[in-house]
């Protein structure tokens, strides 16, 4: 079942590809498209700009870091409403019906012949294009430690959340912990969360399947969308954590 067109069969859109960083960042969410073949997906040019599309934010970010650490950046260019490669694509909710009190319309009713497709052109080269990068440094003998970027929103059910960071982990990433405690460091209480606003469950994908099935360490960071909105504010965190990044992987490596 056809579902990309010939210029949209470019899933996973590297940048910096084969940098020899000792970090490699990931975008899970960090694009909004929707192919051709699914119109708007029954959503309104707002709702396809609100959070429940994509991770704001995260592109720019991972660009300017990617920039900053030479490290390569791997982004997925479609919507999370297309289908989420954050998650498991067994789970329903991979491909959501509803999001955050808006209707997908788009998506209800599927085959499985349909939901089959979006997993096999998007999700499946997405995640073989990170399996392809880690590969190639795996063959070069460089040490990984995965990064990566997400964008919550600030209010969520009525509620506004606090916290600027969250860093979402199991226990066994001393990297997060390592982080967390640099982040902690530079901010007030309250405004970096351990595993806050989400935190690190069976709902993931991205993380475990990769780095925990190559015992790598890793970070799943969650940045507050109105601070990397525009192009200052992307600025201004990607200067933090191109300071703080490095600095929490010595922590891990001590003399």
């Amino acid at each position: 079942m056809p579902l990309l067109g010939a210029d949209e069969c470019n899933v996973a859109i590297a940048t910096n590809p084969g940098a020899d960083s000792p970090f490699l960042l990931l975008g899970d969410h960090a694009g909004r498209e929707i192919p051709q073949a699914l119109g708007d997906l029954g959503l309104s040019e707002v709702e396809q700009l609100r959070h429940i599309a994509w991770d704001i934010g995260v592109a720019g970010l991972g660009a300017l870091l990617s920039a900053a650490l030479g490290a390569t950046f791997i982004q997925q260019r479609f919507s999370r409403l297309v289908i989420d490669c954050n998650r498991d694509p067994a789970r329903p909710d991979a491909i959501p019906v509803l999001s955050d009190g808006t209707e997908v319309a788009g998506n209800r009713g599927l085959s499985n012949a349909q939901r089959q497709a979006r997993f096999i052109q998007i999700a499946q080269p997405y995640h073989a294009a990170i399996a392809a990068e880690l590969d190639v440094r795996v063959g070069r003998e460089l040490p990984t430690t995965l990064i990566s970027l997400h964008s919550f929103t600030p209010r969520m059910n009525g509620i506004d959340r606090r916290c600027r960071f969250g860093v979402l982990h199991a226990e066994d990433s001393p990297y997060s912990f390592a982080i967390l405690a640099r982040l902690r460091g530079e901010l007030a209480e309250g405004l970096v969360g351990d595993n806050e606003p989400y935190r690190m469950d069976e709902i993931d994908f991205t993380i475990p399947h990769h780095a925990g099935g190559r015992g790598l360490d890793y970070l799943e960071l969650e940045i507050r969308q109105d601070l990397i909105t525009d192009a200052a504010g992307q600025a201004e965190i990607a200067e933090r954590l191109a300071r703080l990044l490095p600095a929490a992987l010595a922590d891990t490596r001590p003399l």
